[in-house]
C-alpha cells in the first residue's frame, strides 16, 4: 500500500504536505513543534489536523504489518495464489484483511475440522460443484469409513454439510456484503432483563436502526447490559442474508445445489450471523465510543482555555455538609496566603462566625473574589457568599466552578509534594481557588478524564481516550506557553519534548540555581538535550530576561531573522521591549511579505509569526476571549418560572444538548433542538464548554430537578 497516497487522498491534501509531515514524524518531531515551527514544511496544517495524520499514519503501518504477517502464514501453508496476494495487497482495512485470513487462520477444533480429518473434505467439495443430475447420496456411500467414525451415508453427508457451511461462513465476499447488509438494515433491539425499575428503563422495550442510532443511545444500552438489566440483539431479516448468501454459493437447480442451499442456511444461523452480530455490536460500540471521546476533547479545550482571572486574591470554598466548608486563601499568584473551615449548614451561631471568619480574610488580604465548588453543599455555600457579599463594604464577586477531579487531585502523590502540611480536604480548596485564577495551570495537574466534561467517559477504551484527552491538553499548553520560572512539574511536563523527568530536574535547577535568565540557560539542565531544547524552547517564557525574544513565541532558530526584521523596519529590540513598534505591519507591507521573506531566508508563515509576536510580546491567547461570568447574588430553583431570561455558562456540551449553569445551582438543558433555529447535528456545531450565553426557562421540574431551557428566539447578549 502506498500510504502517503492513502493518506494524501483521505485527507483531501497535496501530496508534499504529506510526505513532509511524515518525515518531521519520523524524525522524533512533536505535533506541537510541527504545527507552530514547521509551517512551510506541511503547508500551515493545524494541530488537530497533523494528530489525525500522525493517528492514521499509525495505523496504516499497522495494517502493512498485519499484511505481511497474513501473507507469511498462507505461503508458509503453500496456499498463496496470485489472487489472493493481490486482494490481500489492496485491502484496506483490517476487517477485509482478517475477512480474507479467515479461511486459512488455525482453528480451534470444529464441527467441519473434525469432518476433514474424517476424509469428508473430497466429497463437500463434489457436492459443492453442483455438478446437474448428480445426487449427494449417490456420493456418500464412498465415504463410509466405520473406523473414521463414519458409518452410514447419513454421518458422510452431515460431516460434508459441516464443511461446506464452514467454507461459507470463511467467504469473504459474504461476510463483507452481509456486514454491509447489517449496518445498513440491521435493527438493535434491548428488553427488560429485570422486573424493577432502573435508569435504564427507556431502553426496557427499545429498537433502532443500526444505521441512525445515536451513540449516546448505545452506550447506555451497552453499559446497562453489562449491569444486567438489558438483553440486547442485533437482528436482520433472515430472507435478505439468506438471499446474499445464495447469490454467491448457488451455481444453478439440483439437488447439489439444494444440500448448497441448506448448509448455507446452516452457516449463516449456526456460524455467521452470530459473529457478524457481534462484530456489529462491536462497530456501533467503536462508533459511539470514537464519537464520545471527540465531544470529551471538544469540551476539554474550551475548559482549559478559560480566560484566567489574573491580578486577584482569591478565597476557594469546598463545600461540605458534616465536616464543614474548607477554606483557602490565595494571593494573586497561587501562593497559600490563610486556611481553615468554616460551618454554613448547622447552627445560627456556627454561621454568623463563618461570616466574621471570611468578611476577616476578605479585608485582611484585600481579597476580590470567591471560587465555590459545585459539589455537596454548593448551594448553601453558594447563598451564603451571596448573603456575605450584601454585607460588606469591599467589592467582591464570586463563580461557581468545577470541582470534578479536585477530590482526585487532592488525594494523589503531587499534591502531597506540593502541601504535605495541609490535609487531603484543604488542598481540595486550594484548587478550587487556583482553577478560577488560572484554569490551565491548575487542570493539567488532575487526570483529563477525571474533569469531567463527557458522557460515559468510564466505559471509553482507556488509551483511545487518554491519547486524545493528552493531546488536548498539550495543544492548549503550548500555545498558551509557560513561564519557565514559575511554571510546576506538572505544567512543564505538557511542554513540547518535555517528559516528567525532564520537567523536575528544570524545576530543581531552578530552585538550586536561581531563575533562568535566558532561554539559552536551559540547555545546562540535566537531561535536556539538543533535541529536546529544539522541541520545547519556543514554548517557554522568561519575562525577566534581557532578551526580550525570551519572552515571546519566536523561536531561537529565528532570533537573528526577527533582529534583522527588525533592523530593516527602522526598530531595535528595546522597542519592542518598550511597545514602541505601532509601524511594524506598515513597514513589512510596504517591503513586501514575499520579498522580506526571502531576504530573511525564511518563509512567508513563519514571518508573519514573528510580526505577532514582536507586536505582542508575553501575549496569552486566552486573554482574547470572553471572560467567565461572575455573579455576586443566588437565585433559587423554586424562582424560576417560564419565560424567565437569564445569562449561564455552559458546563458541558453532550450528544442530544448541553448542560448551562444558570446560578441556581442545578443546571439547565438547552436540548439540541432548542439551541438555534438552523438545523445542527450536533450541539458543538453552536456551543462550546465556557460560553457566557442568555437563556429562556421553558419548564421547571422541582420534584425531577429538572430545568428545561431554550436558546430560540432569544437575544444572545444583555438579559433584558
Amino acid at each position: 500500500m502506498d500510504i502517503i497516497a492513502s493518506i494524501t487522498d483521505q485527507f483531501k491534501l497535496q501530496r508534499w504536505q504529506v510526505e513532509n509531515t511524515v518525515n518531521l514524524i519520523d524524525e522524533g518531531n512533536t505535533i506541537p513543534f510541527i504545527a507552530r515551527y514547521r509551517k512551510e514544511a506541511h503547508g500551515t496544517l493545524n494541530d488537530q489536523t497533523l494528530r489525525e495524520i500522525s493517528e492514521r499514519l499509525e495505523y496504516l503501518r499497522n495494517l502493512d504489518k498485519r499484511r505481511e504477517e497474513i501473507s507469511k502464514s498462507i505461503i508458509e501453508q503453500e496456499k498463496m495464489t496470485d489472487e489472493l496476494q493481490l486482494q490481500i495487497d489492496n485491502a484496506a482495512t483490517l476487517a477485509e484483511l482478517e475477512d480474507l485470513y479467515r479461511p486459512y487462520k488455525p482453528k480451534r477444533k470444529t464441527r467441519a475440522s473434525v469432518a476433514k480429518e474424517k476424509g469428508l473434505e473430497p466429497l463437500a467439495q463434489a457436492i459443492f460443484e453442483q455438478k446437474p443430475g448428480v445426487d449427494p447420496s449417490a456420493l456418500a456411500p464412498d465415504f463410509i469409513d466405520p473406523e473414521k467414525g463414519v458409518e452410514t451415508v447419513e454421518d458422510a453427508l452431515q460431516g460434508a454439510s459441516d464443511i461446506i457451511a464452514e467454507d461459507i461462513s470463511d467467504n469473504a465476499d459474504i461476510r463483507r456484503r452481509l456486514r454491509n447488509l447489517f449496518s445498513v438494515l440491521g435493527v438493535i433491539t434491548s428488553k427488560a432483563k429485570k422486573d424493577e425499575d432502573s435508569v435504564y428503563s427507556t431502553y426496557y422495550d427499545f429498537s433502532d436502526k443500526v444505521e441512525k442510532i445515536a451513540g449516546h443511545k448505545i452506550l447506555a444500552i451497552d453499559r446497562g447490559e453489562k449491569e444486567d438489566f438489558l438483553k440486547v440483539s442485533v437482528t436482520l431479516e433472515r430472507p435478505k442474508a439468506i438471499s446474499i448468501i445464495e447469490k454467491v454459493t448457488l451455481k444453478g437447480d439440483g439437488l447439489c445445489t439444494d444440500f448448497v442451499k441448506a448448509a448455507g442456511e446452516d452457516a449463516y444461523d449456526r456460524l455467521i450471523y452470530p459473529s457478524v452480530e457481534n462484530e456489529t455490536r462491536t462497530m456501533l460500540t467503536d462508533r459511539a465510543a470514537s464519537a464520545a471521546i471527540k465531544v470529551f476533547a471538544q469540551n476539554l479545550r474550551p475548559l482549559l482555555m478559560a480566560p484566567p482571572i489574573k491580578g486577584k486574591v482569591c478565597i476557594g470554598l469546598d463545600p461540605g455538609y458534616r465536616t464543614g466548608c474548607k477554606v483557602a486563601c490565595v494571593d494573586a499568584t497561587g501562593k497559600v496566603l490563610d486556611t481553615g473551615v468554616i460551618y454554613v449548614t448547622h447552627s445560627e451561631g456556627q454561621k454568623l462566625d463563618a461570616e466574621k471568619y471570611i468578611a476577616g480574610l476578605i479585608k485582611k488580604h484585600n481579597v476580590d473574589i470567591i471560587s465555590i465548588g459545585n459539589g455537596t453543599a454548593s448551594k448553601e455555600t453558594e447563598i451564603f457568599a451571596a448573603d456575605l457579599i450584601k454585607k460588606i463594604p469591599e467589592k467582591v464577586s464570586y463563580m461557581v466552578v468545577s470541582e470534578a477531579g479536585a477530590s482526585v487531585y487532592s488525594a494523589s502523590k503531587l499534591a502531597a509534594q506540593e502541601f504535605p502540611q495541609f490535609d487531603v480536604s484543604l488542598r481540595s480548596a486550594v484548587s478550587i481557588a487556583r482553577r478560577l485564577q488560572d484554569p490551565l495551570a491548575e487542570l493539567v495537574k488532575i487526570e483529563p478524564k477525571a474533569i469531567g466534561v463527557g458522557q460515559y467517559q468510564h466505559d471509553m477504551p482507556k488509551k483511545e481516550l487518554e491519547t486524545a484527552l493528552d493531546g488536548v491538553v498539550e495543544d492548549c499548553v503550548n500555545s498558551v506557553g509557560a513561564d519557565l520560572n514559575t511554571a510546576s512539574p506538572s505544567l512543564l511536563s505538557h511542554i513540547a519534548g518535555i517528559n516528567g523527568t525532564i520537567a523536575q530536574n528544570i524545576v530543581t535547577y531552578r530552585e538550586e540555581n536561581g531563575a533562568f535568565e535566558s532561554r539559552a540557560a536551559l540547555k545546562k539542565v540535566p537531561k535536556l538535550g539538543p533535541k529536546a531544547y529544539e522541541q520545547c524552547a519556543g514554548f517557554l517564557r522568561i519575562a525577566e530576561s534581557k532578551n526580550v525574544l525570551d519572552n515571546t513565541g519566536v523561536h531561537p532558530e529565528s532570533y537573528d531573522a526577527a533582529k534583522t526584521l527588525l533592523t530593516l523596519c527602522g526598530y531595535e529590540l528595546k522597542d519592542v521591549k518598550a511597545g514602541n513598534i505601532p509601524e511594524l505591519h506598515d513597514r513589512i507591507d510596504k517591503q513586501g511579505y514575499a520579498s522580506l521573506a526571502e531576504r530573511l531566508s525564511i518563509g512567508e508563515p513563519t514571518l508573519h509569526d514573528i510580526e505577532n509576536e514582536l507586536l505582542k510580546p508575553g501575549r496569552d491567547p486566552r486573554d482574547e476571549l470572553p471572560p467567565p461570568l461572575l455573579r455576586s447574588d443566588v437565585m433559587d430553583m423554586k424562582d424560576l418560572k417560564p419565560g424567565m431570561e437569564l445569562k449561564g455558562t455552559v458546563r458541558n456540551v453532550i450528544d442530544f444538548g448541553a448542560f448551562i449553569d444558570i446560578g441556581v445551582h442545578q443546571d439547565g438543558l438547552v436540548h439540541i433542538s432548542q439551541i438555534t433555529d438552523k438545523f445542527i447535528k450536533h450541539p458543538s456545531e453552536a456551543l462550546s464548554v465556557g460560553d457566557v450565553v442568555t437563556v429562556r426557562v421553558i419548564d421547571v421540574d422541582m420534584a425531577k430537578k429538572r430545568i428545561g431551557l431554550t436558546m430560540k428566539g432569544v437575544a444572545q447578549g444583555e438579559v433584558q
